[in-house]
């Protein structure tokens, strides 16, 4: 019984996520402006989708990328700058909505893990393949 439920539960819960409500206006309508839309459309190319985590904005079918996108349009259209969008948006939902997260003492740990493990793997493999020369 409780194997059943949890399998309704963990095969519903996706479809249930997105509300009934129609899509912002600006979800999946370009600017008539091109140059403006070009603004939006890279701007949206460079946010992570809360939901999907994975995608960004643009590319997601969530709701909230939907919204995120239409707020992203209607700001664009309202004469703000990118910069300033994404400011905003990164004040609001914190670094995580960038996939570029700026250098601080929280996110030094992202920047620098690669090259630490870059280093230690040249180690390893200097270690490894010197002892077999003997």
């Amino acid at each position: 019984m409780t194997i059943a439920l949890g399998f309704v539960l963990a095969t519903t819960a996706p479809a249930l996520a997105d509300s009934k409500l129609p899509p912002a206006d600006l979800a999946y309508t370009q600017l008539a402006d091109p140059a403006q839309e070009a603004q939006a459309k890279a701007l949206m190319d460079t946010l992570r989708c809360l939901v999907c985590q994975g995608q960004s904005i643009a590319d997601s079918d969530a709701e909230m990328a939907g919204d995120m996108r239409a707020l992203v349009r209607q700001r664009v259209a309202a004469g703000e700058s990118p910069g300033d969008i994404r400011k905003w948006l990164v004040q609001r939902y914190g670094d995580y909505v960038t996939y570029d997260p700026p250098l601080s003492w929280v996110t030094a740990p992202l920047w620098i893990a690669p090259l630490v493990l870059l280093i230690v793997g040249g180690l390893v493999a200097r270690r490894a393949f010197g002892k077999r020369k003997a």
